[in-house]
């Protein structure tokens, strides 16, 4: 709205792009904890010891964050140096538009998910209003394109402009892919009466190999745009710049190898995660002691100043900070997983890593609207015993009179890595029953990374004091009249 409104109005400086910030980081704040708790559901209740399948509703609620969030980024250049306006505008309609498409994959039950609802018949409403604002928004957009030209242009490749460029663009590449990715059965469809085109779908891994690389660069372009200066990048700006985050990158690498982290990508991952908090921590740094220097404060006290008065850049860096967290965790539970399946009768016993399970035996509890049948699970680490877990199933009284049975997980969660149990089945009598286990490294920190992003998040948000100061001068101001 703010968009076409600014379109509409001709007022398309910065103004509205001001406004716009704080509107898009709430709903970015809110879309990316709904993400990360549909993640953490998923891994606790659904049991297959993952937590992100690539499915189409999953992808729906993922798309428009990814153009909101290269939104977020880009307003940076048009606010600095008046450019990338157009792109900026087709940045909000994109997102738009996919959150449409989304609340289109999820409604219509055009595309077959687990969570979406049974085929309708109003998926053609969906379409046609998503068309009616596409032509409407970008014949708006082109009638106004004479007053959107670029005050400035990218005067090096070594710029911190260019770096938020590039990292819009893989933003968009990735929101591409995961697009085709997730409409392909429909093309497919389309397409096979005429064509030889297999009807088919794509699966979890053809998304990760495809996306994978391409997250990998923009994780090290996260890591490389606050270190570029604006407009040109020296010599000796980029040796000062860069030196103790390549250090950290590589001194990362050198660290994980003797933990068993010896495949090419995910120890090149873990370098571009060296290499980001080692570029943190040096802004953080430097930036309190500078300020510790001009203000005579001790290093605590001009940290805190800092944030406090820098909370729009410092608190996007704290978001960074999460962003890497979660990158650990998905380094290690896609690359290091572990599993293990048995059937165990009462008193035997199955090895999983460093983890032996042994059965106890199995626990029935009737309720008034749902059974639950238990296994009782001794777990012991390198032979010593850590306690019990209790995976089972609960199966609930249907109207119809059948039992409708649900999983329930047993996690045991630790910040080096989780023990993920799941019942499959067991003998009537509770003699014996199968289990599948998992071992998932540092699983935790994903959990941690969304916390510590959404705290960030607030952090950006919350207001400055000269903010508020001039929020209190405009309330004084009759209207019309402009504040100094």
């Amino acid at each position: 709205s703010f968009a076409v409104a600014a379109l509409v109005t001709r007022q398309l400086g910065n103004e509205w792009v001001r406004s716009i910030r704080r509107w898009t980081l709430v709903p970015w704040m809110f879309l990316t904890a709904g993400i990360l708790m549909g993640s953490q559901w998923a891994y606790v209740e659904l049991g297959w010891g993952g937590y992100w399948a690539w499915d189409p509703v999953e992808n729906a609620s993922f798309l428009p964050w990814l153009t909101a969030t290269a939104f977020l980024h880009s307003i940076m250049i048009q606010e600095r140096r008046g450019m990338l306006k157009v792109w900026n505008l087709t940045l909000v309609f994109l997102t738009f538009e996919l959150t449409i498409i989304g609340t289109f994959i999820t409604r219509s039950g055009v595309i077959e998910s687990v969570h979406a609802f049974a085929l309708s018949n109003i998926g053609p409403l969906f379409f046609s209003f998503i068309l009616l604002t596409m032509f409407g928004y970008l014949a708006l957009l082109w009638t106004r394109l004479p007053q959107l030209r670029s005050a400035n242009q990218l005067d090096s490749v070594l710029s911190r402009e260019s770096a938020f460029l590039f990292n819009n663009l893989l933003f968009v590449g990735i929101a591409g892919v995961t697009l085709f990715g997730t409409f392909y059965p429909i093309i497919s469809d389309l397409f096979s009466n005429f064509l030889p085109v297999e009807k088919m779908s794509f699966a979890a891994p053809w998304f990760n190999k495809v996306t994978g690389p391409l997250f990998l660069l923009l994780i090290a372009l996260m890591g490389s745009a606050p270190l570029l200066s604006w407009r040109r990048s020296s010599t000796e700006t980029l040796r000062k710049n860069f030196t103790f985050p390549l250090l950290a990158g590589l001194g990362a690498m050198l660290l994980a190898y003797p933990l068993g982290i010896h495949r090419i990508y995910p120890l090149l991952s873990f370098g571009v995660a060296g290499f980001v908090v080692g570029g943190l921590l040096q802004e953080f740094y430097r930036g309190a002691k500078a300020r510790g220097r001009t203000k005579g404060e001790s290093w605590p006290v001009a940290l805190y100043q800092l944030l406090r008065r820098n909370q729009r850049r410092y608190g996007g860096y704290i978001v960074h900070f999460g962003v890497i967290l979660i990158m650990v965790a998905i380094i290690g539970a896609n690359a290091y997983q572990t599993e293990a399946q048995a059937n165990l009768q009462v008193g035997e016993s199955m090895q999983i890593e460093d983890y032996t399970l042994t059965l106890q035996g199995m626990r029935q509890s009737p309720g008034s609207t749902f059974d639950k049948v238990e296994a009782i699970l001794l777990v012991s680490r390198n032979g010593k015993e850590v306690g019990e877990i209790s995976p089972g199933m609960n199966f609930y009284n249907t109207i119809g009179g059948r039992d409708q049975p649900t999983n329930e997980i047993s996690i045991r969660m630790g910040l080096r890595e989780d023990l993920y149990v799941v019942l499959a089945g067991w003998e009537g009598t509770g003699q014996s029953a199968s289990f599948k286990t998992y071992v998932n490294p540092l699983m935790s920190w994903m959990w941690i990374g969304g916390i510590v992003m959404i705290l960030g998040t607030l952090a950006a948000l919350w207001p400055h004091e000269t903010e508020t100061q001039r929020s209190e001068v405009r309330d004084r101001v009759p209207r019309g009249i402009q504040p100094a």
